[in-house]
């Protein structure tokens, strides 16, 4: 029988990773083949081969990748014309009057824009703030830029209007005539419906530029994978779309590999009725965090990608480049890891594929928490010889032994990844010692107990299938669509019946992708979320609200909102600046015990080192038959993960496979 098999990717800088549902019997099969960054469709296809199907037996394939996050990041981006009103063609060279370090004069203030100053088209045209047009557009402008963009051979142009948020129709009729004059064509109101002038220029610059990008990895995965409406991609908002979708607006693709691993977490989250979690998914390239609190995971409504300002709601995970594969350097300052790193060519030095430079998998290596008797998903050994021949230039600096160097490098990746975890936390007016820690991820279980340690956390947990938890959020979240749009709405005096017509508009645009996909009206759920501040102020804080609207309500809400983040509260008035819609139909797919191989080889003790407990005899146990209490230290594996159990820690399954580890009782 074919087409019976539902398929989750997750491509990372180093591993691709790989878990595939069949729905008749609930089977569960994972892998995890090496990424090819220049061939990943390729890995792809490698991947469901290792899983030991073919494409005829596969009937959903979603798949969550960083491609167009690497690519900004490493401005490996194709030519892009910017097209703004008459006056702001500078809003990029201008920016904020923000330096990347108050107290370095010898660096660049900031970074340089995207777009070149002789790539910028001054366009003869205006609306005001609520929407009228103030200058028309005329066909003579419009044949003035069409001469113009010939010259300038761009392959991609970013279209961003003064105040395309609250009138877009200059910016629909400059894309219906350059539909024939270059191949990608990117609007602002398509891209970011909200005012903020900069941001919204700096993001449809960069779905621009990401648009020739998507359009040829997509094309190539429909072409080698034709599954038709069964092949979609994850959003970074936590939702999946259509490839059709994401060939107009490939900027959704941002952080999408993350996002998904914090779908699984809120799944996880929510059938173990934790109200607040900390995710801790640790890759081979970098190490992303993001608070779930009463099942819902934080949401931003934008970040900095290559110190440029990204804006669209998107899951708030906070990355850092602390991974496996994370480069060790001893400067002036002591160690520091990343964020350079070895990724999947040649990778960690232990890996034995002609890596080099010393990294965190390397220090784990060489203090015994990988098993060398083994190799990695059948394919990549560990080689200690290797990985101590690269830690040691490091601990002759320090003088230091190797073991002593390696706990080292293992301390002060924790004090990093700690830092991250802070951001999310006291950032966001939540102790982070209340919250359980979800740990996942190639690295995650290996640093989490070390982690909770330093953070002060008390409960662990490592979901199954933790090494691919990323591809099994694939097929875990929930299919929503959603939309941002600028309101600017005062409460006082608030017109109720224009706003609320508004809003019901917002919602009917969320709820057409769902309907044209043949889900029932009655089976989505509708999520409202205000974005208010004082009259004032300049940022505004997400306030969760119902219809029909109730301003006194909102206000009081935001006010409890705003005393939890800063302290205080004002009796100052407030505006309603944005707001987002969500349609939502709840995922029905339950993260079940997944049937992972263990690994082939016998489960002998070995010489493991920790803080304060060098070279000492620790059992090593097979997870897939773990079924009591298991006391520090030890090292519990599967095919794909290696647990990490410290003295002073213990870790019991539950029925679905998943560790809890705990402190055991003084």
């Amino acid at each position: 029988m074919t087409n019976i098999w539902e398929i989750g990717t997750d491509i990372g800088g180093t591993f691709t990773d790989i878990i595939a549902i069949r729905r008749d019997t609930s089977e569960t099969r994972i892998a995890k083949v090496p990424s090819r960054p220049h061939a990943p469709v390729q890995a792809m296809l490698e991947a469901i081969e290792a899983v030991g199907l073919r494409k005829s037996d596969v009937k959903r394939f979603i798949h969550g990748t960083t491609r167009i996050t690497n690519a900004i990041v490493e401005e490996r981006l194709p030519k892009v014309a910017l097209i703004a009103t008459k006056g702001f063609e500078d809003v990029l060279e201008i920016g904020r009057y923000r330096r990347r370090d108050l107290y370095r004069l010898d660096i660049v203030p900031k970074a340089t824009s995207l777009v070149p100053r002789e790539m910028c088209f001054a366009l003869n045209e205006r609306m005001t703030h609520d929407g009228q047009v103030l200058q028309g557009l005329d066909k003579t402008e419009i044949e003035r830029l069409i001469v113009w963009l010939k010259d300038t051979g761009a392959q991609s142009v970013a279209v961003s209007l003064l105040h395309a948020y609250a009138n877009p129709a200059h910016e629909k009729m400059l894309a219906e005539r350059l539909k024939d004059v270059v191949p990608y064509v990117s609007l602002s109101h398509e891209v970011n419906a909200e005012a903020r002038e900069y941001e919204r220029t700096s993001s449809t610059v960069f779905n621009a530029a990401a648009m020739p990008i998507a359009v040829e990895y997509l094309s190539e995965l429909e072409e080698r994978l034709p599954l038709g409406a069964g092949l979609q991609v994850f959003h970074s908002a936590g939702a999946m779309i259509p490839i059709a979708a994401v060939k107009r607006r490939p900027l959704v693709m941002a952080m999408s590999g993350p996002a998904a691993g914090v779908s699984a977490s809120v799944s996880i989250a929510r059938q173990l009725d934790k109200s607040r979690v900390l995710t801790f998914d640790m890759g081979g390239t970098t190490t992303d965090v993001c608070l779930i609190v009463d099942g819902q995971a934080e949401m931003t409504d934008g970040k900095l990608l290559a110190d440029r300002p990204l804006r669209q709601p998107m899951l708030a995970v906070h990355s850092i480049g602390a991974g496996g594969g994370s480069i060790v350097r001893a400067g002036a300052g002591g160690l520091t890891v990343g964020p350079e790193s070895a990724g999947s060519e040649p990778g960690p030095a232990c890996y034995g594929r002609g890596g080099n430079e010393p990294t965190i998998t390397d220090a784990n290596a060489l203090l015994g928490y990988l098993n060398p008797a083994t190799k990695l998903g059948d394919r990549i050994g560990i080689d200690l010889d290797a990985a101590a021949r690269a830690v040691q230039p490091i601990a002759d600096r320090l003088g230091l032994s190797l073991m002593e160097t390696a706990l080292g490098i293992i301390k002060v990746a924790n004090a990093t990844m700690a830092r991250a975890l802070r951001r999310v936390t006291v950032e966001r007016g939540i102790d982070g010692r209340d919250c359980t820690l979800l740990a996942f991820g190639g690295g995650g279980p290996m640093h989490a107990a070390g982690l909770a340690d330093l953070y002060g956390i008390t409960e662990i947990v490592v979901p199954a299938a933790s090494s691919a938890f990323s591809a099994l959020g694939c097929l875990t979240a929930d299919f929503s669509f959603l939309q941002q749009q600028t309101l600017r709405a005062p409460l006082a005096g608030i017109d109720l019946a224009k706003v609320s017509e508004r809003i019901d508009a917002m919602v009917e645009l969320t709820l057409e992708p769902l309907l044209a996909n043949g889900i029932a009206k009655s089976s989505v759920e509708i999520d409202l979320v205000a974005l208010m501040r004082y009259a004032a102020q300049a940022d505004a804080i997400p306030v969760p609200f119902t219809l029909p609207l109730d301003p006194d309500f909102l206000r009081e809400q935001f006010l409890k909102k705003h005393r939890e983040l800063f302290g205080y509260a004002t009796t100052e008035p407030c505006v309603i600046e944005s707001v987002r819609a969500q349609a939502r139909q709840p995922s029905t797919t339950q993260v079940g015990r997944p049937g992972i191989d263990t690994r082939r080889t016998e489960f002998m003790p070995r010489k493991c080192s920790f803080d304060n407990a060098h070279d000492i005899m620790t059992d090593v146990i097979d997870r897939g038959t773990t079924s009591t209490v298991v006391a520090g230290p030890a090292i519990i594996e599967d095919a794909w993960s290696t647990v990490v159990v410290p003295p002073g820690w213990q870790a019991a399954p539950d029925a679905d496979g998943n560790l809890y580890m705990t402190r055991v009782a003084a």
